[in-house]
């Protein structure tokens, strides 16, 4: 008898464990079907749907963004089939076309080769960070266009920028010198561009291209920073820089990035000394010598601006107008803080454009005021007399006082003051140095 109740009572005791087992087991899936519909399955849904726009090529068309989507066809309408004559610039990353439009003017239109942009993604994120950007000395982005598929089209269109770029009116292929005014003045308002990248907009944008063909000027003569192709977020919060596979342009390019991978804002700032020490000497930034030995522009400069001798490294289209060398001498000293080896040694963008600023200012309140009684006078005075040497070739300064100027010699009155004109053929000049920045550029 106590058997069977022994036995009763564990067939109930098993009963009760199954039952138990088989409602935990039905708890535990009523409460995964209700995770799995609340938060698993709209997080699949999320995942695939982006898949699918990342396919159809339509993400940017939904987005809230003050830019324009072009199509292809009025792109290619406004440029005339991307033909030879509308073609503006080209370069590693693509080619820029003048494009011509009914409503917008005209406009520049940027086509990347077909592998610039590894991905949508990405030329996306461009898009995003470019439409966040708007300053006065930065080119701004009107629109762009995106096309379904892999192989569809991703092109950018900017402002277009009449004047051409910084490099060109170094080099003297515009046919015109830059006064040593204007050179701090695109300085300075490249450097304003620049900072407004590194200090307003957030996250903060390193440029990573920054050099004088990509400095353009516009219909104010101010500069304008462009190409922004090879852009990078930089560090937020605490971050002290992002770390980032080396791109750039060789002899802009930081050592102390190439030699690290840190990338920071102050990676920019080495690039822009540079560009200064280029607009002081109108050099390129790495030329060859004589024994065929390849030099950087900061080597060549340094020697000469640590004796505070402008004159040794100074363009010399400057020496043929007037000139303040105090002032040149400053943009060149400010230069070379911006490559010092320590990036956290280096100013600012910020406070370079600030520095730039008090030169000019403090220039404009030293000028000379002209002398009381008489006409104004002639003079071909381009500073204090003295000696100096560019390229080791020695050169004496002359002032010369025109007024008084005469020659009684028949066959040179046509040397006298009033007759006097000096025309240079810059094109035979201009065909050596553009010769030379080329052939750094080839090599």
């Amino acid at each position: 008898m106590r058997a069977q109740d022994k036995s009763g009572l564990s067939s109930r005791v098993n009963v009760l464990g199954v039952i138990i087992i088989a409602m935990s087991i039905l708890l535990t899936g009523v409460i995964f079907c209700i995770f799995f519909r609340r938060k698993l399955l709209p997080a699949i849904w999320r995942c695939c749907r982006r898949r699918i726009k990342g396919k159809a090529g339509s993400s940017l068309k939904d987005e809230k963004m003050l830019l324009r989507r072009f199509q292809l066809k009025e792109l290619m309408r406004a440029t005339n089939n991307f033909s030879e004559e509308c073609l503006v610039g080209s370069g590693a990353f693509g080619n820029v076309y003048r494009g011509t439009f009914h409503d917008e003017g005209t406009l520049a239109i940027k086509k990347p080769h077909a592998d610039s942009y590894q991905s949508f993604e990405e030329f996306r994120n461009e898009v995003r960070l470019l439409s966040k950007v708007k300053h006065r000395n930065l080119v701004n982005l009107v629109g762009f266009c995106e096309e379904p598929g892999a192989s569809g089209a991703k092109i950018l269109v900017y402002e277009y920028v009449p004047n051409g770029s910084l490099l060109e009116h170094i080099i003297g292929r515009r046919g015109r010198v830059l006064t040593w005014r204007q050179r701090v003045n695109l300085a300075i308002g490249a450097a304003k561009g620049i900072a407004h990248l590194h200090e307003e907009v957030k996250p903060s944008v390193i440029h990573r291209d920054l050099k004088p063909s990509n400095i353009l000027i516009g219909e104010g003569f101010e500069a304008k920073v462009s190409d922004f192709g090879l852009v990078k977020s930089g560090p937020v919060e605490d971050q002290s820089h992002v770390s980032s596979q080396i791109k750039g342009t060789p002899g802009y390019l930081d050592p102390a990035y190439c030699s690290s991978f840190h990338l920071t804002p102050f990676s920019d700032v080495y690039s822009f000394g540079v560009i200064l020490l280029q607009l002081v000497a109108a050099r390129p930034v790495v030329d060859t010598g004589r024994n065929n030995s390849r030099y950087h522009i900061i080597d060549w400069a340094r020697p000469s601006l640590e004796r505070e001798d402008v004159t040794g490294i100074l363009d010399a289209n400057l020496l043929s107008q007037p000139c303040n060398m105090e002032v040149m001498l400053k943009m060149g000293q400010l230069a070379l803080k911006c490559v010092v080896k320590s990036p956290k040694q280096r100013p600012t963008m910020t406070q370079v454009w600030q520095e730039l600023e008090e030169a000019i200012r403090l220039a404009d309140g030293n000028s000379p005021k002209p002398a009381a009684g008489g006409g104004p006078r002639k003079s071909m005075d381009c500073g204090a007399s003295q000696s100096f040497s560019i390229d080791g070739v020695g050169y004496q300064r002359f002032h010369v006082e025109m007024d008084s100027l005469s020659f009684q010699s028949a066959s040179l009155r046509c040397l006298d003051a009033n007759n006097l004109s000096i025309d240079f053929d810059k094109s035979s000049f201009r065909g050596i140095e553009e010769e030379q920045w080329l052939r750094v550029a080839e090599s």
